[in-house]
């Protein structure tokens, strides 16, 4: 329980980081810098494991179609582009979402990966998806909706630890994983594209 605990407060202290790091002019440029990196690194957290263990070049195609379709939309229509963004923003929270749903079941105790190293891993991870969600959704809708969306990733933790280890094989699949690299792929067109102009200082 201590385990999932921590897994639960890392968001939280993602985005309580970025209120003390982004209130120091100093910090501003690191905290974007760090964003910029680590979008990058959570999409590879997520999709490479998968398309090692596929030996599929199918996953990084996919991120990249999720990175260009929103482009090829903004610049076929400049209607589109004022909603692009928001709606590329809700892909990836959805896909953070249910990774979080699987990693929920995988703390409880029937699983086979539940240990020190798994934790420790999640925990880790966590805590710039916290920062990394206040950051693209707060500039754009406000401490509220930032707040829901950060709050979003432990509840769906906890969801899915409710739900248990056999619920886990019905969420499991090339669907699902697919799915993921898209809206990773469409969070990476968000950070670097639209990113830069709601971070200016």
């Amino acid at each position: 329980m201590l385990y999932l605990g921590a897994a639960l407060l890392a968001p939280v202290m993602g985005a309580a980081l970025y209120h003390v790091l982004h209130s120091r002019a100093a910090a501003v440029r690191i905290v974007d810098g760090f964003v910029y990196v680590a979008v990058p690194l959570l999409v590879l957290w997520q999709i490479l494991p998968y398309a090692w263990t596929e030996q599929s070049l199918l996953p990084p195609l996919i991120i990249g179609s999720g990175v260009l379709i929103p482009t090829i939309l903004e610049r076929a229509s400049n209607a589109l582009a004022s909603q692009t963004d928001n709606f590329a923003i809700l892909l990836g929270l959805s896909g953070l979402v249910l990774h979080a749903v699987l990693e929920g079941v995988a703390f409880t105790p029937g699983s086979d990966i539940l240990g020190i190293p798994f934790v420790a891993a999640v925990t880790l991870h966590r805590i710039p998806v916290g920062l990394v969600i206040w950051w693209l959704i707060c500039p754009r809708h406000g401490e509220l909706a930032a707040a829901a969306a950060v709050v979003s990733v432990p509840v769906a933790t906890a969801l899915g630890y409710v739900a248990g280890i056999e619920f886990l094989g019905e969420w499991q699949g090339q669907g699902l994983e697919l799915y993921q690299a898209f809206v990773a792929g469409s969070l990476i067109h968000v950070v670097f594209h639209q990113g830069r102009h709601d971070h200016r200082h």
